[in-house]
């Protein structure tokens, strides 16, 4: 069996991603940080990131896009479930995500300005 590494895949992949999370932090911070599951602060980072250095980024050997979701829902999502649904399901666990993360970092005494 011939192997294939996927080097050229994975960082067509990776750069991709990162153009996009970038474009998505440059235009609207708050609700980039939500969607790509980012701290406020790597959002900044993020956004001003030179290209060169996403280049570099997206040459690693490892995908950088994660999915955030358990298997299970993850196919509800490709399949059985009304669009609605899984939007409100969708919603209140980026809800209940923020609100964890909220208390943790008031709970240690951090404090970031997340807008």
């Amino acid at each position: 069996m011939e192997h294939e590494d996927f080097a050229d895949e994975i960082r067509d992949l990776n750069l991709s991603y990162l153009i996009l999370a970038q474009r998505m932090v440059q235009r609207d911070p708050a609700s980039a940080a939500v969607k790509l599951g980012l701290e406020a602060e790597t959002a900044r980072w993020l956004a001003a990131l030179p290209p060169a250095k996403l280049v570099r980024m997206a040459s690693l050997q490892i995908g950088l896009p994660q999915f955030r979701f358990e298997a299970a829902v993850l196919e509800r999502m490709a399949g059985e479930k009304a669009r609605d649904e899984l939007t409100a399901a969708l919603h209140a666990a980026i809800m209940a995500h923020g609100a964890t993360h909220k208390k943790a970092r008031q709970q240690t005494g951090e404090h970031h300005d997340e807008t």
